[in-house]
């Protein structure tokens, strides 16, 4: 092979490397999500890393309640008999440019008659005393999915995404606009950055969480 054709071989092997990486880093871009949770990193205990618990009164249980696991390779958060919230402020989450919350959730265990049993809470604003203002979204066992209750001066408002525990040990995945719900719910535009998110599990529940991930509407 002289010199020309070796000379050739190269520039065709850069060219197909520069473009390869362009095709790359386009896909990249047209599938750019933002992943405000995936549960890799945890403490020496198992509870998730960069996360709070609302009620320091029951700190000792709330970390015995909120795990992290791994199944298949994949890490989730596994809740038992918690009974309280755990949230996550440290989050770099313009809600108006990643509008679609999606994750997902799978009920183990959940006592006969309860409402409210897990939920996830974006909360997107604070008020004028600096609470959060957020939406709560449901798995419920009594109300029907797509239930809408409306929040008071210290609740937010609830929307019901999982109905009953018929499905007991399979995986659901939500996709929702917490963006749209905000401003339609509250009737005003959220914070340029979301204040963060929180998860909570009823008493007596065991159920476990994925990833959250927010990604720009299409």
């Amino acid at each position: 092979m002289n010199g020309r054709m070796v000379w050739s071989v190269v520039a065709l092997a850069s060219m197909a490397l520069c473009v390869g990486t362009v095709i790359t880093k386009s896909v990249y871009a047209e599938s750019q999500v933002l992943v405000l949770e995936d549960f890799q990193g945890k403490e020496a205990d198992g509870f998730p890393s960069s996360w709070d618990h609302e009620n320091q009164r029951s700190h000792s249980k709330g970390r015995d309640a909120y795990k992290v696991q791994t199944e298949n390779g994949v890490n989730f958060l596994s809740a038992k008999d918690a009974g309280q919230r755990i949230k996550k402020k440290k989050i770099d989450w313009d809600p108006k440019a990643y509008p679609v919350l999606t994750w997902r959730w799978r009920l183990l265990k959940a006592p006969a008659g309860t409402d409210q049993i897990a939920a996830i809470y974006a909360s997107l604003d604070t008020d004028l005393m600096f609470i959060p203002v957020f939406t709560k979204y449901v798995w419920s066992g009594t109300k029907p999915e797509g239930t809408l209750t409306e929040g008071g001066m210290f609740s937010g408002s609830e929307i019901v995404m999982q109905s009953g525990t018929k499905d007991v040990g399979q995986w659901f995945e939500e996709r929702v606009n917490v963006y749209e719900d905000f401003k339609r719910i509250h009737q005003h535009e959220p914070a340029p950055k979301a204040w963060g998110i929180s998860i909570i599990a009823a008493p007596g529940v065991e159920i476990d969480f994925g990833s959250l991930v927010a990604s720009p509407a299409k």
